[in-house]
């Protein structure tokens, strides 16, 4: 603003960060550089003498009990992670952060030098709940080179479109350039190096509970099926064509190995069909066949000096043994769901006040939309004895019928186990909506970007005060007893 009311609009320019104190490439021993992949988002690289490890989910489901891993990690693949000389988490979403996993690291070495981006919402905002007990998290700014050793460093960029969490990474090393853009939708803004030595990426699709989830009006399978297919078909050119625009020497789609395993979700896995890094790869060649690609299998190692050298020698790539497991075919189902079932008895759901408190706590409101939640079975069929209420987020009220302004509705229908689970520990709600665990409709069929995104990642960082909960239930009920139905649809 000037000082005459005007206003003025500068353009920023800033250099790109990593061409900031350059460093001429050096050649590579056989060896000195390995690339091995563990399963969806997880690579180690083995950089001279360091071991970094990415994104380690190795165990255990994502998105609270909706994601399993497709690929089967090395038996090893603990050990490997444990013995790392540092991690890089990208964010906080469960099949990156992986607290199944990350607990196994903090019995075994809670050192370990985990690094995370400095994004609005904390990656490790859940730690101190989770009981993980890690002790040498560091928080480090955008855009700036961190020096590991001599030869190895390594830069955490933002991502434009969800700058509060999303996060990726070049690693150098001698010289040379890993680009890592993990899930990233627009990657530091859409600025990104060219020419880099190796470029990963995600490819798969199928993070969101759209359009598989909803009920209702357009959205049967046939429209469903036709919306994925297109919507996949555009995401596979979109990669190949930002894999051409920077002109990698070597590319490798990943972080898109997940299936809906859980019995509860065959229809989830039945129609939420994902693109194959296979035919992405072959779209990089065919758009640009100087390219080299990678489709890795668990376990498989690039040298990438030996790729370097000679982009079509095969023996730049080691993969598994003949006989080694590819793919999952079993998963510890019953250890993590009743894990979450487990808050289905918890005391403060025998009191419907919660509903009000939880609300209030959430902290969203002065919105004209009116939500209903349903609890349900595994099957989302309405559970005998379950809450079913409404909320008025223009004034956090909670009505036993719509009001008879206009306004927008939202219904949903959401598995007890996982609800109930997320009000108790305060957590975010993509475990319902990433993980398939509701089924949404709504009325116009308008998506409401300011109530997803407060509860998908502006929910206060501390859980709900349930304690001061029910000794509130206590005091009113020792003064006068009341009977909190005003919130229940009957």
């Amino acid at each position: 603003m000037l000082d005459d009311g005007g206003l003025q609009l500068v353009e920023l320019c800033p250099d790109d960060p990593w061409v900031v104190d350059p460093l001429e490439p050096l050649d590579l021993q056989e060896g000195e550089v390995k690339v091995t992949y563990f399963t969806h988002a997880c690579v180690e690289l083995k950089l001279g003498e360091k071991r970094f490890i990415f994104d380690p989910w190795l165990k255990g489901p994502a998105f609270a009990r909706g994601w399993w891993l497709l690929h089967e990690p090395p038996a090893d693949c603990m050990d490997r992670l444990c013995a790392a000389d540092l991690i890089y988490i990208s964010h906080m979403h469960s099949d990156h952060l992986s607290y199944p996993t990350l607990k196994v690291l903090s019995e075994r070495r809670p050192d370990m030098p985990i690094y995370v981006g400095d994004t609005s919402r904390p990656v490790f905002w859940y730690l101190e709940q989770s009981q993980v007990k890690l002790t040498n998290i560091k928080v480090i700014p955008f855009g700036i080179w961190q020096n590991v050793d001599e030869h190895l460093r390594f830069m955490i960029l933002m991502d434009g479109v969800h700058p509060e969490m999303d996060t990726c990474i070049i690693v150098q090393y001698k010289g040379h350039m890993i680009l890592n853009t993990v899930d990233c939708t627009r990657p530091n803004g859409g600025r990104l190096p060219q020419n880099v030595d190796l470029m990963m990426s995600d490819f798969a699709g199928g993070a969101s509970g759209f359009p598989m989830t909803f009920y209702g009006g357009k959205y049967t399978d046939s429209w469903k099926a036709e919306f994925i297919k297109n919507e996949r078909r555009k995401l596979l050119n979109y990669k190949a064509d930002l894999v051409k625009s920077l002109q990698p020497k070597i590319y490798c789609p990943f972080a898109g190995y997940f299936v809906e395993a859980h019995p509860s979700d065959r229809y989830i896995k039945e129609t939420n069909t994902k693109n194959s890094a296979a035919d992405l790869n072959a779209l990089i060649n065919k758009k640009t066949p100087g390219i080299r690609t990678w489709t890795p299998k668990p376990g498989a190692v690039l040298d990438l000096s030996l790729a370097l050298r000679d982009s079509t020698n095969s023996e730049a790539v080691t993969n598994p043994p003949a006989n080694a497991k590819i793919y999952k075919d079993s998963w510890d189902f019953n250890l993590y769901v009743d894990e979450l079932n487990s808050a289905i008895s918890s005391e403060i759901f025998k009191h419907q006040s919660w509903i009000q408190f939880y609300y209030t706590w959430a902290g969203f409101q002065n919105y004209n939309l009116l939500v209903r939640v349903i609890e349900t079975d595994d099957d989302f069929t309405p559970l005998t004895g379950g809450y079913d209420y409404l909320v008025d987020f223009l004034d956090l009220s909670f009505p036993t019928k719509r009001p008879d302004r206009k306004h927008s509705y939202l219904e949903l229908k959401n598995r007890v186990g996982v609800m109930r689970y997320l009000v108790l520990h305060g957590r975010l709600w993509d475990d319902l909506y990433i993980g398939f665990q509701n089924r949404i409709s709504r009325d116009p069929d308008d998506y409401h970007h300011k109530f997803w995104n407060h509860f998908q990642s502006y929910l206060p960082l501390q859980r709900p005060d349930w304690n001061k909960f029910l000794q509130e239930v206590h005091d009113i009920s020792q003064d006068s007893p009341k009977i909190w139905s005003y919130c229940t649809l009957v």
